[in-house]
Parts: C-alpha cells; structure tokens; sequence
C-alpha cells in the first residue's frame, strides 16, 4: 500500500456533500410527514424479526435514492456518468423493494429476480460484466459474455439480498454499506481510478445521511428498497473496481463484503438442515443472536430494573456493533487489495470466524467451524 496515495487525497467535490445532505432532508421529511403516508409505509411490530417498539416508516430507500440522484446531478462529467448507471440500473431492486415496503405483498423470488435484472441492465448499458474472480480453473469460463453476464448478475443479486438480510437493527445495513464504500473509495485511489474514488464516496455520503436519521433510535427504516438498492450499488462499485481495475483482485472485493455474503451463504445452509424456505424469516440470524445473548444480558446487568430501558437501547447497540464488523475486513483489504492468494485466505479466515462465533452463541461452547458444520449439523437450527 503506498501511504503518500492516502495522505494526499483531492478535497471532497460538492456532489459528495450534496448527496449526503439530501439524504438526510429527504429522511427528516419522510419522518415528520408520517402522518400523512403511514397508512401506506409504515413497519408493524408483528413478525419474528421486528425489534422496534413503535410503527416506523420503511421507506428510508426513498431518502437514499434521492440522495444519489443529487449526486448525480451536481457531479462532474466522469463520476456522474458511473452514478447514472447505479440509479437506472438500481431501479428494478429499488422498485420492487419498495413496492414490497408499501404493498407487503412481493414475493421473494420476484425480488431476487429484480435484483438479478438490475445485474443485467448495469451491463447492457456499460458493456461492464465480470470478466475474472482471479480463480485459475474459472478463469477461462469468464471469458465467454454468457457467463460473464450471468455470474455478473448473479454476484449482483447475492450482494443485494445479503444487505436486506442483515437489515435488522438500527443503523446495521446503512453502517456496513457506509464503511464497505469507504473501503472501495480508498482502494480505488490505491489503484489509480479517482472517477471511481469519487462515486463510491458519493454512495457513501448519501448512506450516511439516511444513517443519521437511522441511528440510534430508528426514526425511519431503510426498508427493502432501501436495502437492495444500497445492495446494488455496493455490487456494481465492487464490479467496477475489478474490472476497471487489473491490478485490484476480485478477492479485495468479496472481502470488503464478506459478513453480508457469509450471512446469506450460511443462512441458506442453516435453513436447508430445518428443512425450511431460504428465503423465510427468522430469528436465528447472527445479529439476532448477538442482541439475545450478548447485547441484551449485559444490558440487563447494567440497567437493573428498567426492562423498558434496555429493550429500547439493545437495538442501537447491536446495530452499531455488528456494523463494526465491516471495519476489520475492510482494514485489511487495503493490505492484499493486489495480492488475490492472500486476499483469497483471508475471506476464508473471516467466513470461518463467522461461523466460529455463531457456533458459540448457539452452543454456548467454543467448537471448531469444521465440527460445527459437519457433525450433527441440525445442532445449528436446535442450539444444542
């Protein structure tokens, strides 16, 4: 990693700052109007994976859309032209997730395939699909443009839907989307790609003003629009990064995302052993986990007496420390951002740390991935 690289970055351009404080307006505006559209946007309190006290609108996408659009607007010529593929692309996961905020009535299949749409649409703009994943035996296959296209789309999708799955608690989703940005932006002003640099930034900037309004009360929700939508465009920055980019390997990428890829990968396994839908809610995801059996217990300890008091500040401090989770990963990335074997191991070496944590919040008892995998492994959905 060169150091004088980081130690002389450009100042910010207006269409960050624009984007971050448009954000931030449009989600003010949709929590002090709720009155007017909460029949409509408004997230109950029924359902197994609810952890908020009040209805609260979940249309904080809006908020994040508008905020790009901003960027877009106000941005010059180079970086405005990668955001204004973000949001036509970005529009089929952003509708559809919206509708299924307003509607509840969008099936997940249908979500996925809007996700996967937005995949294709991004290349048939830009010509830009995958071309390498720095595998050697894969390689070649990339070459040919139906595969390329396909595992574009893909990866495209599975980076959507494993940001709306750890989409939990306040500030988790839009903090990790926020930080995993900032991780792109620095690794593409380490590979020399400032027009790069200057659009995951504006992603993040616009992020961080929804975060603002997120965090830590949860005035608004970043909702299923939100989620794939911000999914979306933190999958096109990272295609854009390896293949705009030879030097960068596609392992920094997947490493800068590894905690939402390793959520939705291990979930569907956990979910394949119940004998359960993969796209079913549940409870017994990894934050979900953390904020049972260990947010929740120490806060108990410390606020003796006040069940109210705790039940309202475990939801913030989950979020903000499974969010915190992103930052190792991205740290680390900036170190083999250009060496794809040691960048391959350590997506390997934080999947299994993953697994080795939730191993020892579901048996109470330090085990080794390979044990908790592979021997008895209905022990997963049991606890036992």
């Amino acid at each position: 990693m060169n150091v004088q690289q980081l130690t002389h970055l450009p100042d910010l351009p207006p269409a960050v700052w624009v984007a971050g404080l448009v954000a931030f307006l449009v989600a003010v505006l949709l929590t002090i109007t709720k009155h007017l559209h909460g029949h409509l946007t408004m997230d109950g309190l029924a359902g197994v994976q609810k952890m908020h006290a009040v209805p609260t609108p979940r249309v904080g996408g809006i908020a994040l859309f508008a905020g790009v659009f901003a960027g877009w607007l106000f941005g010059a010529a180079e970086p405005s032209a990668l955001l204004g593929v973000i949001l036509v692309a970005g529009l089929p996961a952003f509708v559809f997730g919206l509708a299924e905020d307003i509607t509840k009535r969008v099936g997940v299949a249908a979500r996925l395939a809007a996700t996967m749409a937005s995949g294709f649409i991004g290349w048939a703009i830009t010509g830009v699909a995958l071309s390498r994943v720095d595998v050697p035996f894969l390689d070649p296959l990339m070459g040919n443009i139906v595969v390329g296209v396909a595992v574009t789309a893909f990866a495209v999708a599975g980076i959507a839907n494993a940001v709306n799955i750890i989409d939990g608690f306040n500030g988790l989703a839009s903090g990790f989307v926020a930080t995993a940005s900032v991780g792109i932006t620095i690794l593409a002003i380490l590979a020399g790609d400032p027009t790069l640099a200057v659009t995951s930034l504006t992603i993040s900037a616009a992020i961080t003003g929804f975060w603002l309004m997120n965090w830590p009360f949860g005035k608004i929700f970043l909702g299923d629009g939100g989620s794939y939508f911000a999914g979306f465009a933190l999958a096109w920055l990272s295609v854009l990064l390896v293949e705009r980019n030879a030097n960068a390997t596609a392992f920094a990428a997947l490493l800068i995302c590894i905690h939402p890829v390793t959520e939705v990968l291990f979930s569907i396994f956990r979910r394949r052993m119940s004998r359960s839908s993969p796209g079913a809610p549940d409870a017994r995801h990894l934050h979900t986990l953390v904020m049972r059996r260990v947010v929740a217990p120490r806060l108990r300890r410390l606020y003796k007496g006040d069940p109210d008091l705790v039940f309202k500040v475990q939801n913030p401090v989950t979020g903000l420390l499974l969010a915190s989770m992103s930052l190792p990963p991205v740290l680390l990335s900036l170190l083999v951002w250009d060496q794809p074997a040691y960048a391959a191991i350590s997506c390997i070496g934080f999947a299994l740390g993953y697994i080795t944590l939730y191993a020892r919040l579901v048996r109470f008892r330090w085990c080794s991935p390979v044990t908790f995998l592979f021997v008895k492994p209905r022990r997963i959905i049991l606890g036992r």
